[in-house]
């Protein structure tokens, strides 16, 4: 991401639509790969960077993440992009597991988690998320699971 580049920080209403027409009585995989800014930017004008911040999120967000069923099934540290864009850096990466689709509307509708989320927005400068079937691992590439 350059600096004139927009983030992708929260979905549009647009793509939401379009997540809440996909079935929701399935389990959802959810990859995320985020950028931190070097400082988060509060609307309040606190200070902290964007790594603490995005820890403020998942501290403050976890309960319901968990509360609703969620784990965190994959977890790594991106290290280098070997194929695709090479300003599109990330900072984190994981996997997240939803027992359905409707759990997570159903977070990102809680109040305690929409207040969680402010941490998030000060934190990230751009990211992807990803919704995924879960399938179940192959042998051969390109197999559906």
């Amino acid at each position: 991401m350059t600096d004139e580049t927009p983030g992708h920080v929260d979905p549009t209403k647009d793509r939401f639509a379009l997540f809440k027409d996909l079935p929701r009585d399935e389990p959802v995989h959810m990859l995320n790969l985020v950028k931190l800014k070097p400082e988060a930017t509060y609307a309040d004008g606190r200070t902290a960077t964007g790594r603490e911040a995005y820890a403020a999120y998942g501290r403050d967000s976890g309960p319901v993440f968990r509360r609703l069923g969620g784990r965190i099934v994959w977890s790594g540290r991106p290290d280098l992009t070997l194929i695709g864009p090479e300003a599109e850096r990330w900072d984190i990466a994981f996997i997240a597991e939803y027992p359905s689709g409707q759990a997570f509307i159903d977070m990102i509708r809680d109040p305690v988690y929409r207040e969680a989320v402010k941490h998030r927005q000060a934190a990230v400068a751009t990211s992807r998320l990803i919704r995924m079937a879960p399938g179940k691992p192959g042998e051969g590439f390109g197999e559906e699971g």
